[in-house]
């Protein structure tokens, strides 16, 4: 099965600091698996997206980029500041959550071989969303991505 994960809404390149936020320059977002980045995009981009490989059953998904044990999967989605030399340095991280994919969802998605999950990547101040993300912050569907 083939995760696709599409985000919208990307906060921007450059975002300001704030009371609880320090403020970051060239921000990008990537997909992570412990140290690894999948396909880095700027955070000014129109949207952003990444396929991710996966294997599903009835009650669990599994993959490279998936962590967490059974019954507390997820995705990293690792938001960094990319500095003249190319390196990434994290500073904020989504987990999307896939316990939270109802299993309706999940099962369909089993079948026709698609997974999506869609999310606006900015949190309410502007800046880039972080925490646990859930539905309705992401939404879940089967099927093959538009």
């Amino acid at each position: 099965m083939q995760i696709r994960i599409e985000a919208f809404d990307l906060p921007g390149r450059t975002c300001a600091a704030g009371p609880d936020f320090p403020g970051y320059t060239n921000i990008h977002i990537a997909v992570q698996r412990r140290e690894a980045l999948l396909d880095p995009q700027p955070g000014d981009a129109s949207a952003a997206t990444w396929t991710l490989d996966c294997t599903a059953s009835s009650t669990d998904l599994k993959g490279p980029y998936i962590q967490g044990r059974p019954g507390q999967r997820f995705i990293h989605l690792s938001w960094g500041s990319v500095d003249g030399t190319g390196t990434f340095t994290m500073f904020r991280r989504a987990k999307l959550m896939l316990d939270a994919i109802d299993p309706a969802v999940l099962t369909a998605a089993a079948r026709s071989g698609w997974l999506v999950a869609r999310l606006g990547a900015t949190d309410a101040k502007g800046q880039p969303l972080c925490a646990a993300v859930r539905p309705p912050r992401v939404e879940w569907s089967a099927g093959a991505p538009i």
